[in-house]
């Protein structure tokens, strides 16, 4: 029997008229990293407020951790890491006493506290830092010490809302080179994101969520590969072009794009440059999958 930290059976979340969350059931394993990928609004927020157990569901089934989130909500935090999308560390306090004091509320004594956030600034690559306020640290090394602040009462499961927003490439890459760190302990993500690429690296299944439904799920590459081919062309044309009858072509928004092999790359560019047009290759994403689902832009 498989372990899972998550399990959700039809569940669901209405304010008043609107239903955020509409039926979407999930399994969440032990050690895997699950996203929830989609747009603003397509009920991601809401699936990981039930799951912290600070929001009751309307209805549906859910189990975090083998509990009850709405009937032992205590038991449940007390277990779970939570990685606000914000910045909401003490700006009065040093990183180290922002990991010290916030393991206090676990009932965490003085000296326990002290040493694991020793433990887990060294290993943020902090330690230096242990006595500067947030003020003095750059965008990625808050965001660090947010991680680090996540993990002072050892969860089992670890929630995160878009952890490297508004971060710098080499600043995303430090975070997500710590968070697969993380997870070779062993430890479970529920990871909420619209960042195509983020979700890409990181998790081991996902699905795709849009008005509260989920539309599409499974690993990255088998979602690419079943939605989105292996190879996209973009361009802001299309009239006067004969392409291979295997192509498949659609429009969104003025911008034409084309899914083929990347055995047909060579046909599929000598087809374009043979009327002058600007067009641009890159390998098929996530964000395909999702135009190609709704024919929306996943960042809208």
């Amino acid at each position: 029997m498989e372990d899972f930290v998550i399990s959700a059976e039809g569940l669901q979340r209405s304010f008043g008229e609107l239903k955020a969350v509409d039926g979407v059931d999930l399994a969440v394993r032990r050690g895997e990293c699950f996203g929830l990928l989609g747009p603003n609004g397509a009920g991601k927020t809401s699936i990981t407020r039930m799951v912290q157990a600070v929001l009751p569901r309307t209805e549906g089934q859910l189990r975090v951790l083998g509990l009850d989130p709405d009937q032992q909500g205590a038991a449940v935090r007390a277990r779970l890491g939570v990685v606000p999308q914000g910045d909401n560390l003490d700006p009065d306090l040093s990183a180290s006493m922002n990991l010290q004091i916030y393991a206090r509320f676990f009932g965490i004594s003085a000296a326990v506290a002290r040493d694991r956030a020793d433990h887990l600034l060294e290993f943020a690559r902090l330690a230096e830092r242990a006595d500067d306020r947030p003020s003095q640290l750059s965008g990625g090394m808050r965001r660090r010490l947010i991680l680090a602040r996540a993990m002072v009462n050892e969860p089992e499961l670890l929630l995160l809302d878009e952890p490297t927003t508004a971060l710098d490439p080499q600043a995303r890459h430090q975070v997500w080179s710590w968070l697969k760190g993380l997870k070779d302990q062993g430890l479970s993500f529920l990871l909420t994101t619209h960042d195509m690429d983020e979700a890409e690296r990181l998790c081991d299944r996902l699905v795709v969520l849009d008005q509260g439904r989920v539309i599409a799920k499974g690993a990255p590459h088998d979602l690419i590969r079943a939605h989105a081919s292996e190879q996209v062309i973009e361009f802001e044309r299309d009239e006067g072009i004969v392409l291979p009858d295997s192509v498949e072509q659609e429009t969104h928004g003025g911008t034409t794009y084309l899914y083929f092999s990347r055995s047909e790359l060579a046909d599929v560019t000598d087809a374009l440059g043979g009327i002058g047009l600007s067009y641009r290759v890159r390998s098929a994403n996530l964000e395909d999958v999702f135009l190609r689902l709704t024919g929306r832009d996943l960042r809208t």
